[in-house]
């Protein structure tokens, strides 16, 4: 098994060992559960490419897991809090069998409680389910590391306080609203990795969408879940084709479409239409909707953009986000031209990071179709500032292409 396995199997089980733990020592326990799997990961990712994966990894983590316990809590056996904690593990859990249920989503509700603020439910809960980094969360969020990783320490130290129980059943309906943005961002990191040298990360594409097919299965007749679920299979489609032979990025517009999954698109268009009909339009089956045009499309000169565009413009109203906003300027260029995106994409730079390479990717596009030399340089600038490999070639591959010198 090779390295990007082993840490593909770690992360994919890790939830579950941290769950496993927070339901057999309680959620007031929720940093020492989580230092201890950590630890175990480790160990693990040592042992095993020489040692072999064992039978049951989940159930190695599980014990792994807790002997690190025991030995952090001996270590400090003055503490008051320890001292409960270490006569609770008198009983030992590698003894007990490990419960072959699937955590993963009640610890994405415990995360999720209602009690905690938005600002410290989806950083928590991205960490704790989603496997990402602090680093990861801060490029998604577009605030400094030092902000998330306070927001992840003050969640667990509220949950402790607070003194949250680890949820017995799966009921979503109190918080579904930041249980479908943790997974939305869940899959947007998978889609288009903030950091490292590869464009899609398999894996957490696979989690995100496994977590939101078991949520639409608890709640089949609720509109915005099945235009998630539809709206993550329709992207997820096009991922063979968004890089060649080489690792290297194909924009939408190059992309071979016979490679597009039609089982996935075909999936994603029938929960669309069997959850429009009737309902008023939000987020995520309009953005469902704007994947089925493309989906639906034998090329980028066939795909409907005025359709797409209308899309947009009702999607920014709705969430003001500056990143729909981009994708505006990019339907309205392909609508009314390259200099119409261009003007405008003024508004948005000012609202988003001037430096930001989304937004120089974009108006480096937008110079490149109005044959302006300052799309090279602009191609450049952007590549210096994005965290990806991948990405970051492409953008230079489009700059050499337009001024190999």
């Amino acid at each position: 098994m090779e390295t990007s396995a082993f840490e593909d199997l770690l992360r994919r089980i890790g939830p579950q060992v941290l769950g496993v733990l927070l339901r057999r020592y309680g959620t007031d326990q929720f940093d020492l559960c989580e230092d201890a799997v950590q630890e175990a990961m480790l160990e693990a990712y040592a042992q095993w490419p020489s040692h072999g994966v064992p039978d049951s990894p989940a159930g190695w983590l599980v014990t792994s897991a807790r002997r690190r316990m025991i030995d952090r809590i001996r270590s400090d056996a003055h503490r008051r809090e320890r001292e409960e904690s270490q006569a609770r593990l008198a009983h030992p859990l590698a003894e007990s069998p490990v419960p072959e249920t699937d955590d993963s989503l009640q610890l994405l509700i415990l995360c999720c409680h209602p009690e905690l603020n938005r600002s410290a439910q989806i950083p928590l809960t991205l960490r704790a389910v989603g496997g990402l980094t602090t680093a990861q969360i801060a490029h998604a969020y577009l605030l400094p590391e030092a902000t998330i990783a306070q927001r992840i320490s003050r969640a667990k130290a509220n949950i402790k306080e607070a003194g949250f129980r680890f949820p017995t059943a799966v009921d979503v309906t109190d918080r579904l609203e930041p249980v479908l943005t943790v997974l939305y961002l869940m899959f947007n990191e998978a889609h288009t990795s903030t950091s490292g040298d590869q464009l899609y990360d398999v894996d957490l594409a696979a989690e995100a969408i496994r977590l939101t097919r078991q949520v639409d299965d608890r709640l089949p007749d609720h509109g915005e879940t099945s235009g998630l679920l539809a709206l993550l299979l329709l992207t997820d489609a096009r991922r063979a084709s968004r890089v060649d032979d080489h690792g290297r990025m194909v924009p939408l517009d190059e992309q071979d479409r016979t490679l597009w999954d039609r089982d996935k698109i075909n999936s994603g268009l029938r929960l669309l239409h069997e959850a429009l009909p009737g309902r008023r339009p939000t987020p995520y089956l309009i953005q469902a909707a704007i994947a089925a045009l493309h989906a639906e499309a034998a090329s980028t000169a066939d795909t409907d953009w005025q359709e797409i565009l209308a899309l947009y413009r009702i999607l920014e109203e709705l969430t003001g986000n500056p990143m729909v906003s981009l994708n505006r300027v990019v339907a309205e260029s392909m609508v009314y031209g390259p200099r119409t995106g261009l003007r405008a994409l003024e508004p948005i730079a000012a609202v988003l990071p001037a430096d930001h390479h989304r937004v120089l990717a974009v108006r480096a596009h937008l110079l490149e179709r109005c044959h302006d030399p300052a799309a090279a340089e602009t191609y450049r600038q952007a590549s210096r500032r994005t965290p990806t490999v991948t990405e970051r070639n492409y953008l230079l591959s489009r700059a050499r292409r337009l001024d190999p010198n």
